[in-house]
């Protein structure tokens, strides 16, 4: 059978076809890509929900990558999303505001305080679970002292014998937040008396009676003794006893 020209030409014509679909396909996915990554560049970045890392460190954190400046990628990257590798975050979420604009919610974990062990930072949470373990103390986060333990285990509870510590120190933690007091120790002695370190100042609380009434106080009190060294009894204070007082350091 002899084809004519017309016939002979068909398959060149349909290759030809193809290749401009494809290529135009390709033309277009570029396009779209391009416009992507141009049309959804970060330029502005809220940050809230931080406290142990500043808005920048938090910026720095996420907008990682290859694409670390591309609203959707961030989204669809921090989309119910544990967080493992930041300590003391426990998840976030990049929400496109705009095009150009995003907000980032930090989940931090919730932590009532640290214990110092073998060189480490050990901290807890609200249950005495140990939840990070760091080379370097945290700002806004009071060491605990007083409590007896042979053994810690990350993501296990602190192997003491009196659980109601943890309560105790919530309870503490919570009522400091409440009248914005912010202090570097809570101790515990051998009766489980309270005494907190601010600056060089010990402020001995007793036993937890009375413990709203007390912590109360201490905005009005202890901005007085930034620059003093001693001990501020409080132990006897209560709403019908306003008992205070304040012994210098004799060595101060």
């Amino acid at each position: 059978m002899v084809m004519d020209r017309r016939e002979r030409g068909i398959p060149h014509l349909r290759l030809k076809i193809r290749l401009i679909v494809i290529l135009g396909m390709i033309t277009l996915l570029l396009g779209v890509v391009y416009f992507l990554l141009i049309h959804f560049q970060v330029k502005t970045v809220y940050v809230e929900g931080n406290k142990h890392y500043s808005a920048e460190e938090i910026q720095a954190k996420v907008m990682t990558g290859y694409l670390g400046d591309n609203s959707l990628y961030l989204s669809l990257k921090y989309s119910n999303k544990d967080i493992k590798d930041i300590p003391f975050v426990e998840t976030m979420d990049v929400i496109i505001e705009s095009n150009d604009t995003i907000r980032i919610k930090v989940y931090e974990k919730s932590i009532a305080g640290y214990v110092e062990y073998l060189g480490s930072y050990m901290y807890f949470d609200n249950d005495g679970v140990v939840i990070e373990s760091t080379k370097v103390p945290t700002s806004g986060v009071p060491q605990v002292t007083g409590l007896d333990f042979d053994y810690i285990v990350l993501y296990e509870k602190l192997p003491i014998d009196n659980e109601e510590i943890f309560q105790n120190i919530l309870t503490i933690t919570k009522l400091l937040n409440k009248y914005e007091v912010a202090v570097q120790k809570i101790q515990f002695d051998k009766d489980y008396n309270v005494i907190l370190g601010y600056g060089k100042v010990k402020v001995h609380l007793g036993q937890m009676e009375n413990l709203d009434d007390k912590l109360m106080q201490l905005p009005y009190i202890l901005p007085s003794l930034e620059s003093e060294s001693g001990i501020l009894d409080m132990k006897n204070y209560s709403a019908d006893k306003k008992t205070i007082t304040f012994e210098k350091d004799s060595s101060g």
